[in-house]
């Protein structure tokens, strides 16, 4: 919350400072709007509607996977907005509507920007009758001047707005646009295929030839090494797939006739003469089950063991009939052994020809193997050879598709825009826009009234309050003394001054009432006093017991004498604060000797010094005023010009202290002057010798303050000889005028001063001015505080 009160109350100071300026700059910026809103000819709008549409040409273009269209690229559409703000377009409107006939776009743009324009381009062009093609240019360019081309957000709707002074002029121009760029279009698309065609048909008899080149080497290569190919593949590897097809089944009949033969043999060889493992074992050899043989001597041995098993058990197994069964049952199964033999050799059999079949097919594989490894190397190279082959053949093809597509298009052109809202005359006028055109100035101008404030605000390098000099010199301000103009009261030679005799002059001598009640030449400076009855009030001013050979301070009307002419004014009341710093100063170490001086001549430093001498001497202060620019003794100019001896005199021993002193009548002020004949290089030197120790350790015995007037910083080294004289110096610092690097660089180079520097005095304030950049007190400034104190501004 502070910050924000911070920051408003720097706006609130900036606009109080700059107020004057900002206004002017915003007022200007609102003439300058207000002229060119009531001269600027009216213009009218009409606005065309085009969409990109990519529907119409899916007939001729391949249609995306799953029946998907794919959307069209933003980019496209920004380009075809390219293309209507093109110069093709542009030249193309002007041609069918004769535009250039039309004084709109060849004559005066109207207007009072436009006719300050037009002649200031006149200026620099040529008297001559322009050309045809100069008329064009001109034509083209005021006409893409009020041409607008914009896309509508992200649509494909692209939107064709034209201004004119006339509402059909702009409905007519509008569209003609929109419709040139339609057959704009397709004339750019028909072009374009039939360039396409033609190219593409003289490529197409390149990649024929290329194909039939390619597929004869191939043919050529096959007879030269012999190589044979069968329904797409080579003989050699035909036969070799087919020979290790026959190795393959020749194996697999190899196994299994051994082992078929292995089991048989197995079978042969376990025989241990029991029935039931032979017929178990027969079960597992296939051919045995399907041998008729087998099977019937199998079933007679069953039967046979039937009624051998019944008739044991009926007549005993001693039985003549039981044995005779047994022995049948042996020969049975010995005639049954005898069938697996024989089977066993059959099987033997297929087992000696199922080997010959695996080497023969062994052999006619490695034989084959063999041959193709002879071709091996003519193989990749055929590969090589086909592979160009085919895709010279593939690009012809697709060559030969696009070719018919190019053909299809030049017949059938498409065009992806359309227009879907015509441009009709407008009813009302769409520029100037008033409002807006006001509103935009107001805001501009108060932006740029701010820039310009701010820019010389920041480059305001001169003090402007009181509290920004103890910012930047680190030093108190004593006062801000205002700015008073009073009549110029400089004496110059020929002349007499006007002066009023005070009041207490009049009560003590009453033969010169009647010249105190009118304005009467003054005494010269240098006159000497009246009888010692007349002037006793001041006998003891100068030290002395008689007033005899007296000087008197000639009544004068400047910016000093308000002490005593406006004692409540405020000027008065800045010295009197200028006053009271230096009897405080004095209080607490004493600052007897008190030197007023400035960085730069002008500033007002010798009026200041003698208003606060008036002011000390009015507390009743024994108080001396010593000119001590030697250089430039203004003081003396102003108040004694007619002395003859002064502070050099006294130095270089010419004079005493009481030859050269002058007294103010009104106040009892005494003025030590200062008379230089001719320049002085040294007058540092004079200000620094023990002479000049010496005369103001006299005046600090004779007087309670001594206020020394001297030189400026910056000029001269004269204030830094001063260091053993003054006990305590006052800056004067000119308000609004003197450059803060200015009073720096003086004061870095006068050290000493700025040691025993009692504080700064703003002089020449404004004060109706100063309220603008002291924000935090501007109520301090205001006179109706002070009414009842008897306080006035001048």
């Amino acid at each position: 919350m502070l910050s924000l009160r911070q920051s408003i109350s720097t706006l609130k100071g900036l606009f109080d400072r700059q107020r004057p300026l900002l206004i002017l700059v915003l007022l200007g910026c609102i003439f300058i709007a207000l002229t060119y809103v009531l001269t600027a000819p009216k213009g009218y709008t009409s606005t065309a509607e085009l969409i990109i549409d990519s529907h119409k040409t899916q007939m001729l273009q391949q249609q995306t996977p799953m029946g998907v269209d794919v959307p069209i690229d933003s980019s496209m559409v920004d380009s075809q907005v390219e293309i209507l703000r093109s110069e093709t377009i542009a030249l193309a409107v002007i041609k069918d509507l004769h535009l250039v006939e039309d004084p709109e776009f060849t004559g005066p743009t109207g207007g009072l920007i436009g006719t300050i324009r037009d002649s200031l381009g006149s200026l620099f062009s040529s008297t001559q009758q322009p050309s045809d093609y100069e008329l064009l240019r001109a034509a083209l360019s005021r006409f893409q001047d009020n041409l607008t081309i914009k896309r509508l957000l992200t649509s494909y709707v692209i939107e064709v707005s034209y201004q004119s002074r006339s509402p059909d002029r702009a409905a007519r121009i509008a569209n003609a646009v929109a419709e040139n760029y339609i057959v704009d279009s397709l004339e750019a698309k028909y072009q374009s295929s039939r360039r396409a065609a033609g190219w593409l048909q003289d490529r197409m008899k390149e990649l024929r030839a290329q194909a039939s080149n390619a597929e004869r080497a191939v043919a050529d290569y096959k007879a030269k090494n012999n190589i044979v190919d069968s329904g797409g593949r080579l003989l050699t590897e035909q036969q070799l797939a087919e020979v290790n097809s026959l190795l393959t089944v020749a194996r697999t009949q190899r196994a299994e006739a051994e082992a078929r033969f292995e089991r048989i043999s197995q079978i042969l060889r376990s025989d241990s003469g029991d029935t039931g493992t032979l017929f178990n074992n027969l079960a597992t050899v296939a051919d045995t089950l399907r041998n008729e043989v087998v099977t019937r001597l199998r079933q007679q041995y069953l039967d046979l063991s039937a009624r051998e098993s019944d008739w044991s058990s009926r007549y005993g197994p001693t039985h003549l009939a039981v044995v005779n069964l047994r022995n049948q049952m042996r020969e049975i199964r010995k005639s049954i052994t005898e069938e697996l033999r024989r089977v066993a050799e059959t099987y033997k059999s297929d087992l000696e020809i199922a080997k010959a079949r695996e080497e023969s097919a062994q052999k006619s594989l490695n034989d084959t193997i063999a041959l193709s490894n002879d071709t091996s190397q003519a193989q990749i190279v055929l590969r090589d050879l086909e592979s160009n082959a085919q895709s010279a053949r593939a690009l012809a093809d697709n060559f030969l598709q696009l070719y018919m597509m190019s053909i299809q298009q030049q017949s059938f052109p498409i065009t992806e825009s359309r227009v879907i809202t015509q441009a009709s005359p407008p009813l009302r006028s769409s520029s100037p826009k008033s409002l807006l055109i006001m509103l935009a100035a107001v805001v501009g101008g108060t932006i740029l009234a701010g820039l310009i404030g701010l820019l010389r605000d920041i480059m305001d390098r001169v003090f402007r309050t009181g509290t920004q000099v103890e910012e930047l010199l680190g030093v108190t301000c004593l006062a801000s003394v205002p700015f008073v103009k009073v009549a110029d009261s400089a004496e110059r030679p020929g002349h007499t001054r006007k002066v009023e005799i005070l009041a207490g002059w009049r009560d003590r001598w009453p033969h010169r009432k009647k010249a105190a009640r009118q304005l009467v030449p003054a005494a010269k400076p240098n006159t000497i006093a009246p009888a010692r009855e007349n002037w006793a009030p001041w006998a003891t001013i100068s030290g002395q017991s008689s007033p005899e050979g007296e000087r008197f301070i000639a009544a004068h009307q400047d910016v000093a004498s308000m002490m005593t002419n406006s004692p409540f004014s405020s000027f008065a009341e800045a010295v009197r604060s200028i006053k009271m710093a230096a009897d405080l100063a004095s209080f607490n170490g004493g600052s007897k000797v008190i030197g007023f001086t400035s960085s730069l001549p002008n500033e007002g430093k010798s009026t200041i010094s003698l208003a606060v001498a008036t002011a000390m001497a009015q507390g009743g202060v024994r108080t001396i005023l010593v000119d001590g620019d030697i250089r430039n003794p203004s003081l003396t100019k102003r108040l004694t010009s007619d002395s003859k001896l002064g502070l050099v005199d006294i130095v270089l021993g010419k004079a005493s202290l009481d030859e050269v002193i002058w007294t103010d009548p009104s106040t009892k002020m005494q003025f030590l002057p200062c008379v230089t004949p001719q320049k002085f290089s040294n007058s540092g030197d004079i200000l620094a010798s023990p002479k000049m120790e010496k005369l103001f350790a006299q005046l600090r015995e004779r007087y309670d303050r001594i206020v020394l007037d001297l030189s400026p910083l910056a000029p001269i080294i004269d204030v830094r000889a001063t260091g053993k004289l003054v006990d305590g110096y006052i800056l004067i610092v000119a308000w609004a005028e003197t450059k803060i690097d200015v009073v720096d660089r003086a004061l870095a180079e006068a050290p000493l001063v700025r040691q025993q520097l009692l504080g700064t005095v703003l002089n020449k304030v404004d004060v109706s001015v100063m309220r603008r950049y002291d924000s935090f007190r501007d109520g301090y400034y205001l006179n109706k505080y002070y009414q009842g104190y008897g306080y006035v501004d001048h």
